[in-house]
C-alpha cells in the first residue's frame, strides 16, 4: 500500500476466498481493458485496516465503484440507526455488501487514485424489508453518496471528517507504549486453564504421570489432539522433565473481571507471547488492554479497553483479540530481588519530557496510564471517534493543563482499582439472596425486581438494567461471568457482588470523566 509493505502481523483475512475471487475478477477486467465486476461478499474489506492495500488496488483499476452495504453483522451486534433490528440477507453472521466495479477503458498510465469515483449507500432493517427494497431500487434510486477514500486507509465507507485532523495528530497507544503484543493462545484451554488452582495442579500431576494415565485417556479427558509441531507424548516428556512445572501455574485474565489459572508452560501453550508476558510475571505490573478492531455493540459504542495485572488471554475481549501494553519492562537476567529497582517504564522516550515541559512536573508512569485509561472511558470520546476506534488503535489527546491531567489521572486510577477489584466498590445495593444450592443452573435477569437468578432459588438483587447490560468488548459482563460457570458451584458470590458494584461505580465515574473531557480537547499538547 502506497508502495510499502503492509506490515500486518496477522494478515490471514487476505487469504479469505472472497478476496481471491475478487482479485481474480479484477485481473480479468484489467487484462480486457474494460468491463464490470458485480459481487455480493463479506463486507469486512470495506473498512478493515488489513484490506487497505486491496482497496487502493481496486481504486487504481476501476473508474467507478458502487458499494451497497447490507450490514446484518451479528458478530458486531449491528443494529439499525434507529435502534431497531438489523438482519442479514443470508443465514450467516458476517455482514455482507454488494459491490459494482466499472472500468470504462483508456490508458492505465493516465489513471490515478483521485480520478476513481466511489459511491456508497447503506441498507439496514429486517431481512424481508431488505429484499423488498432491493426489488424496487437500482443504481439511480439507491441513494448512493460520493465518498473520497484517502491514504492511509482508503476506506470504502463514509468517514466523519469533523475533528478528524486533530484526532490523527494525537499519538496512538502503540506510539506511547512501544512494547506490546496480543494475548496468549493456549490452543488447549480445556487442559491448560482452570477456575481453581488446585484443580490445575492436579491436571499437571496427571500430565506428568505417564504411567498412571496413558496418552489416549489423557487426550480424551481434555480434548488434546496432536497437530503439526505439537504432540501430546513429546509435551508430556518435557513437562515430566521439568522439576519446576508446578511453579508455572499463574493467574490469567481470561475474560473481563474473570481471573482464572493457566499452566503457562512452553510445552503446552501454543503462543505464549513471552515478549510481553514475561514482564507481567517478573514482578508487580499493570497492562493496558485495548483492541485494534473493535467489537461495536450498538451505534457509537466502543468498549475495548480494560486493565490487567496478570497475563492475558487473546480472547479476553471476545472476537478479534486484544493487544496488551505493559506499564513496566523487567530485565530477564536479573535476580528477583533486583526486579523492582531495575524495571523501566514502557513509555516512548519523547513522552515524559514532553509532558514535563508542559506541566512543570514529571508525571509518574502510573499517572500516564491512569490518564489514558480515563480518556478511553469517556463516553464522548468513544462516540465522537467511533469510526476511528473501530478501525485502528485509539489515539490519545494529552491536555496542556497539568491540573486537568491530574484530575483525569485520579479518575482513571479509581477505574483501574475498580477493574482490578483492588478497592471494592460500595456493595450495599447488591446482595446474594435465597436458600438452597449455589450451583449455577440457569442465568436469568428480571428487570422488574433487579434480580439475577442462578437457579430457581438463589439470586443476586440490586442489579439495575444499566449494570446488567454493561459490556466490555463483546461480552455482557455480568451475564457472561455466570454463564461460564453453568453447572458449577458458585464458590465466591462476594466476588460477583464486587464485580456488579464495580460496574455501577464505573458508570458513575464515566459521567465524571465526561464532565472534564471537553476541556481536554480544548487545548492539547
Amino acid at each position: 500500500m502506497d508502495g510499502q509493505p503492509l506490515g500486518e502481523k496477522n494478515p490471514k483475512w487476505l487469504q479469505d476466498d472472497y478476496v481471491k475471487f475478487l482479485r481474480f475478477a479484477q485481473w480479468k477486467i484489467h487484462r480486457a481493458g474494460r468491463g464490470i465486476v458485480a459481487m455480493i461478499t463479506n463486507h469486512g474489506y470495506l473498512d478493515n485496516p488489513t484490506f487497505r492495500g486491496m482497496r487502493q488496488s481496486l481504486l487504481k483499476t476501476f473508474d467507478e465503484i458502487y458499494i451497497l452495504d447490507l450490514h446484518g453483522n451479528s458478530l458486531k451486534g449491528e443494529t439499525a440507526p434507529d435502534g431497531g433490528p438489523d438482519e442479514n440477507v443470508f443465514d450467516i453472521r458476517q455482514g455482507v455488501a454488494i459491490a459494482i466495479f466499472v472500468k470504462y477503458g483508456g490508458s492505465a498510465a493516465t489513471k490515478n487514485l483521485s480520478s476513481a469515483r466511489v459511491y456508497h449507500a447503506d441498507l439496514y432493517g429486517k431481512r424481508e424489508d431488505k429484499y423488498a427494497w432491493l426489488d424496487t431500487h437500482d443504481l439511480s434510486t439507491a441513494g448512493y453518496q460520493p465518498i473520497t477514500p484517502v491514504s492511509p486507509y482508503y476506506f470504502f465507507t463514509p468517514r466523519q471528517t469533523q475533528n478528524l485532523q486533530a484526532y490523527q495528530s494525537w499519538p496512538s497507544v502503540t506510539e506511547i507504549f512501544p512494547v506490546n503484543s496480543v494475548g496468549i493462545v493456549t490452543a488447549r484451554d480445556g487442559f491448560a486453564i482452570a477456575f481453581d488452582k488446585t484443580e490445575l495442579q492436579n491436571r499437571v500431576l496427571q500430565f506428568q504421570n505417564t504411567q498412571g494415565l496413558p496418552d489416549d485417556l489423557l487426550a480424551q479427558a481434555y480434548n488434546l489432539k496432536d497437530k503439526p509441531g505439537w504432540s501430546l507424548n513429546t509435551a508430556r516428556k518435557k513437562v515430566q522433565a521439568d522439576a519446576n512445572a508446578l511453579n508455572k501455574i499463574h493467574p490469567i485474565l481470561y475474560r473481563p473481571f474473570d481471573v482464572r489459572y493457566v499452566f503457562y508452560h512452553e510445552a503446552v501453550i501454543e503462543r505464549p507471547r513471552p515478549e510481553v508476558m514475561h514482564h507481567m510475571l517478573a514482578g508487580e505490573n499493570l497492562a493496558l488492554c485495548v483492541g485494534r478492531q473493535g467489537q461495536v455493540v450498538g451505534p457509537g459504542e466502543w468498549t475495548l479497553a480494560f486493565c490487567a495485572n496478570h497475563i492475558v488471554d487473546l480472547n479476553m475481549f471476545y472476537r478479534g483479540g486484544n493487544v496488551n501494553f505493559p506499564l513496566y519492562l523487567y530485565p530477564s537476567n536479573e535476580s528477583p530481588d533486583m526486579f523492582h529497582q531495575a524495571r523501566q517504564p514502557n513509555l516512548d522516550d519523547w513522552l515524559l519530557p514532553t509532558l514535563s515541559a508542559a506541566y512543570g512536573f514529571t508525571p509518574t508512569p502510573e499517572e500516564v496510564l491512569a490518564y489514558i485509561y480515563a480518556v478511553l472511558y469517556s463516553p464522548t470520546y468513544r462516540q465522537k471517534y467511533a469510526q476511528e476506534l473501530r478501525t485502528d488503535f485509539p489515539r490519545v489527546p494529552f491536555t496542556a493543563d497539568g491540573d486537568l491531567f491530574r484530575q483525569m489521572a485520579a479518575l482513571g486510577w479509581q477505574l483501574i482499582d475498580l477493574h482490578l477489584l483492588r478497592n471494592p466498590a460500595n456493595t450495599a445495593g447488591v446482595k446474594y439472596q435465597g436458600q438452597g444450592s449455589d450451583v449455577v443452573e440457569e442465568v436469568r435477569y428480571d428487570a422488574a425486581t433487579g434480580r439475577v437468578y442462578i437457579n430457581a432459588d438463589k439470586y443476586f438483587e440490586g442489579v439495575t438494567p444499566e449494570m446488567w447490560e454493561y459490556r466490555i468488548g463483546g461480552y455482557q459482563v455480568l451475564k457472561k461471568y455466570l454463564k461460564d460457570r453453568k453447572g458449577r458451584r458458585l464458590d465466591d458470590p462476594v466476588r460477583y457482588i464486587h464485580i456488579a458494584s464495580a460496574i455501577a461505580e464505573t458508570i458513575c465515574l464515566q459521567q465524571q470523566i465526561d464532565a472534564l473531557y471537553p476541556q481536554v480537547e480544548a487545548q492539547t499538547i
